[in-house]
């Protein structure tokens, strides 16, 4: 599922029409239609309902238009007002404001907001009310009447369902930042892809429900690779739909190293390595310093356990390299980090390996904190795939800015990094961000706030390296998309059978199976 800006939307339509002959016309009454199948599956008893359909000058008020002939058409009588002069309307609009005067429903024009004041006045008892006032291209705030009406609508109209068509009226389609007032809708209908300020904090939460309406562009068009930004959903894993054969064993499955734990955090490792069995991985070996080894082999009968070299504090020792290469051989994929420790030997370990390993490198929590200072050393290559997994504190300190930066510029700062080292960026948070080295970025809509809470990282370091050794899942991206999904898909599963505030990370891996079952079915 694609998000894509305004310009690029522009550009499916205008070829769509010049090169495939599908008149713009028509890709407007499309519109108008299914955002009126939309609302006619959400009122029931649309026969009585009061709808008022408030309708810019621009093409986002000719989709408002059709709305309004075709309820016409349907016997009902709905209040469209036009907000600016006819003379103002142009091209597919314009056509569509002559259909609705030849009809005899002409709209009423609204000029001023005092026109507003006087008018509103039909609407106080809407059942619905469509926003079609204005789309896609706006770039700077409203001011004046449209101002007016933004700011007032909710409250003036507080019985109504708000839709909105395309995008809130106010909203920059291309931002997730706010530009000044904008619709609060309880359901935008959208075409043909997904818009960034529907996706994106804090701007999506103006939008409510979404519903994307395909109004015949081809689907040729949205499948360019130059359209490089998705939304995860569970189409995208066909091979995750698919039974296991029958005639396999463990080493069918992969062979997981987890490096992690350290003295007071060998939780970490113990959640990353249970999370890699239950991703299905065939063998899952944990790595940790010898004084917390037994409490990890006594967590989980299922793991293998191996002991570290350790230093006077309890992390893995610089001298444990060699030992730990040696463990390597034979695994399908690495993942180090979880509970590792903050100590200058540990750092040091975990660069050298990093470094000297061909195993595809799943690196978060302290692992990544091995390489503040030292970025240039974090670079993935053509035989592997390197991931990171960093929430914005750790991304900061990677690129030596502060986490409000990170936050502000989330997707952006993901696809850089990752195309400037070559590897793979998950960067955690609310819509986690996956980019890919080619600067493609997939965002995760699964998640919740209860999945805040201490070890979900590291149940994710192991979903990602149990996925990840398992090729028969599809290819390295798929893979790595599916562990991000089933993480947020498991997380609110568990938040809505036990709430989000009892949520811990187990639950994450109690609930993985529900997981899996819904992208299975």
């Amino acid at each position: 599922m694609k998000i894509l800006t305004a310009a690029q939307i522009r550009e499916i339509d205008r070829l769509s029409t010049e090169k495939y002959g599908i008149p713009s016309l028509l890709l407007m009454e499309n519109a108008g239609m299914r955002v009126l199948e939309a609302i006619e599956e959400r009122i029931e008893d649309l026969e009585d309902a009061v709808i008022g359909i408030l309708c810019g000058k621009g093409n986002n008020g000719g989709d408002g238009m059709v709305v309004a002939r075709q309820l016409i058409q349907r016997g009902h009588a709905p209040f469209v007002f036009l907000f600016g002069r006819d003379e103002d309307v142009r091209g597919d609009a314009r056509r569509n404001l002559d259909i609705l005067k030849a009809i005899g429903c002409p709209p009423t024009a609204i000029l001023t907001e005092s026109d507003w004041m006087r008018e509103k006045v039909e609407l106080v008892d809407a059942d619905v009310i469509v926003d079609a006032l204005l789309g896609t291209g706006l770039t700077k705030s409203v001011d004046g009447l449209y101002r007016a009406v933004i700011e007032g609508l909710e409250s003036d109209f507080p019985g109504a369902m708000i839709v909105s068509i395309d995008v809130p009226s106010g909203l920059p389609a291309d931002s997730a930042s706010p530009i000044g007032p904008a619709v609060q809708a309880d359901l935008t209908v959208t075409f043909t892809a997904l818009k960034h300020c529907l996706v994106f904090p804090p701007n999506h939460e103006n939008a409510g429900d979404v519903l994307l309406a395909d109004i015949g562009n081809p689907r040729e068009l949205l499948e360019s690779p130059d359209l490089s930004v998705h939304l995860i959903s569970p189409e995208d894993f066909p091979a995750a739909r698919r039974a296991r054969s029958e005639d396999t064993h463990k080493g069918d499955y992969g062979r997981v190293m987890i490096i992690g734990g350290s003295r007071g955090k060998s939780g970490a490792a113990v959640m990353a390595g249970q999370a890699a069995l239950r991703a299905g991985a065939g063998l899952v070996t944990v790595a940790a310093p010898a004084g917390v080894l037994p409490i990890i082999a006594a967590s989980t009968p299922e793991l293998m356990t191996e002991a570290l070299a350790e230093t006077e504090s309890g992390g893995v020792a610089r001298h444990a390299m060699d030992p730990a290469m040696r463990m390597l051989e034979g695994k399908t994929v690495l993942a180090i980090g979880p509970g590792l420790g903050a100590h200058p030997e540990t750092f040091e370990f975990v660069r050298t390996i990093v470094r000297q390993t061909d195993l595809p490198t799943i690196i978060d929590a302290d692992g990544l904190n091995a390489f503040a200072g030292h970025s240039d050393a974090l670079r993935g290559g053509d035989r592997r795939g390197v991931i990171i997994t960093p929430h914005p504190g750790e991304m900061a300190r990677l690129i030596e800015r502060d986490a409000g930066y990170i936050n502000a510029n989330r997707m952006d700062v993901a696809r850089d990094f990752a195309a400037a080292h070559n590897l793979y960026v998950v960067l955690k948070g609310f819509r986690t961000i996956v980019a890919a080295p080619d600067s493609s970025v997939y965002v995760c809509a699964a998640g919740n706030p209860g999945m805040a809470t201490g070890g979900a990282g590291d149940i994710l370091t192991g979903l990602i390296a149990g996925i990840i050794a398992q090729i028969h899942l599809g290819s390295f991206l798929e893979r790595l998309c599916l562990a991000v999904y089933l993480h947020g898909l498991a997380g609110d599963i568990g938040a809505e059978k036990i709430g989000e505030e009892t949520l811990v990370a187990t639950d994450i891996l109690r609930f993985l199976s529900d997981a899996w079952n819904d992208i299975r079915n």
